[in-house]
């Protein structure tokens, strides 16, 4: 048993704590019944994430490729944020939720790879009581080596012996390094390669060159990965369903957009592992604001709410989801109006979204209709060509100023290292989920539009994977049709 009597042995106190006396030290690993003796079955997403790491070890032959999970950021003083791994390690990984803060996985030069990362300590460890990082008292109870390596299929190591490996054969073994995971690690790292003699701007170069093929390698989505965004989708449905059904209370509590902002944070903590970004509940005239996330308007009767948000599920895969909801259950004749050139620019959006087509097509279909629209209702100052000249026009961007469509998957934005020619310019291939979400925008600031315009946004989005002959749409629990959400509203508000 260990004991503890002297300052100097005592562990690392802040100011706030109290010393452990010696009476404590011996008392606290008392009693305490053994940890689980079996081993944990392996994560779903581990037989998936073991070929993704031979298809990037195959693309650096030769090279050590180091992929960190991220550290814990600091959001006020010695309070963290909620931890969330960097994207490409819980894609090489299989580790989803809030696994695993100041892990390191390593990819040696032959394949084989080894995850770096603190196990739990034993309970006569002053860590076990004293640390408000790892220790067992304070944050759960960690995984040991072995349970860790029956988790995911990779061979664990603790994180001690990591900066060994790391600088054995650093002269002669390029690393390829994740930069942006953990930037105080990003400079140790490069203060390392400096001490080797290796130049660390050249490397730089070649990290981010790294940063982009685990960018692109994420595009073509495996059969683990749709079905993680298939019901992330459907949590996302829930979450929305529930909304609906506490509108009358978001009008009549007042600061509604708080309210709806609430009810669909509460579902995604209690499906799935939390919302995949800050949701946009966007009311009246806040709605012609694309990013709003203050969400601290009122719901007023005759108005539409604009409610973009996605559940992310334990694995990390999102949804994005938007739909624009009368707030009183019914549209107006003008709502309507707009509501409908949006579905149609979507409608557009989707016969677009097809192996061949190009990824920018989706946006040129989208934006076709809703220029025309625009068109019709005397808005534009030039022709629909004109507008639509992406040199000398551009006028229409002043109601529709987004694209229409974004990758998804572990990110909400995902891909978005990727090379223009292998994004915007590249063929839609079977497996890709994009977006489709155009919008049109009229702000109650705005006088080139007719005053029964002005306060008016809506934005339509769906999350579609590209099929051999289409798309399939992910998100196809929630209505688009203004009558169909007319009903799907009435019908929940009479149950």
């Amino acid at each position: 048993m260990t004991s503890s009597t002297d300052a100097e042995e005592q562990p690392a106190l802040s100011n706030r704590q109290t010393p452990f006396p010696k009476a404590f030290v011996e008392f606290i690993p008392t009693g305490w019944a053994p940890y689980p003796s079996g081993l944990p079955e392996a994560l779903p997403a581990s037989v998936p994430a073991a070929w993704r790491r031979a298809q990037i070890a195959a693309a650096f032959p030769g090279q050590r490729l180091v992929i960190p999970a991220g550290g814990l950021k600091a959001r006020a003083n010695d309070t963290d944020y909620r931890f969330r791994p960097h994207s490409a390690f819980a894609w090489l990984t299989g580790l989803g939720s809030e696994r695993e803060p100041d892990a390191q996985l390593v990819i040696e030069p032959d394949g084989a790879a080894t995850l770096y990362f603190k196990p739990r300590a034993p309970r006569t460890d002053p860590e076990f009581y004293a640390d408000s990082r790892y220790g067992e008292m304070w944050v759960g109870t960690r995984e040991s080596l072995d349970e860790m390596e029956a988790l995911t299929g990779i061979t664990c190591a603790p994180i001690g012996d990591f900066e060994d490996v790391l600088t054995a054969d650093l002269e002669t073994v390029p690393v390829r390094l994740v930069r942006e995971a953990d930037e105080a690690f990003t400079a140790r790292v490069d203060g390392l390669r400096a001490a080797a003699g290796v130049d660390p701007r050249s490397e730089a170069e070649a990290d981010e060159q790294f940063e982009v093929i685990l960018s692109e390698a994420r595009m073509i989505k495996d059969a683990f990965e749709l079905d993680e965004l298939r019901q992330a989708c459907a949590h996302s449905a829930a979450g929305f369903t529930a909304v609906v059904a506490d509108l009358p209370e978001a009008v009549r509590r007042g600061r509604g957009e708080r309210w709806v902002e609430g009810i669909f944070g509460l579902h995604a903590r209690h499906q799935a592992n939390s919302v995949g970004y800050d949701t946009i509940a966007a009311a009246g005239d806040n709605a012609t604001t694309l990013h709003w996330m203050r969400n601290d308007g009122e719901l007023r009767e005759g108005e539409l709410l604009l409610l973009d948000a996605g559940v992310e599920a334990e694995s990390l895969y999102t949804a994005d989801i938007t739909r624009t909801l009368p707030v009183n259950g019914t549209f107006s004749p003008t709502q309507r109006k707009v509501y409908e050139a949006v579905l149609e620019a979507q409608a557009a959006g989707f016969a677009a979204a097809k192996p061949g087509n190009k990824f920018s097509d989706v946006h040129a279909a989208a934006v076709a209709v809703v220029v025309r629209h625009l068109a019709e209702w005397g808005l534009l100052p030039v022709s629909i060509e004109e507008s639509l000249d992406p040199i000398n026009g551009g006028q229409y961007r002043r109601w529709m100023v987004h694209g229409t469509s974004h990758h998804l998957g572990l990110d909400v934005h995902d891909c978005a290292k990727a090379r223009q020619e292998n994004y915007r310019d590249a063929i839609l291939a079977p497996g890709m989920v994009i977006t489709v979400e155009p919008g049109i925008y009229f702000k109650a600031a705005d006088l080139l539009v007719p005053e029964e315009f002005r306060g008016i946004g809506v934005r339509i989005e769906d999350d579609v994977a590209i099929t051999e002959t289409g798309c399939e749409i992910l998100s196809h629990h929630l209505p688009r049709d203004p009558d169909a959400v007319e009903a799907w509203i009435a019908e929940i508000w009479s149950n």
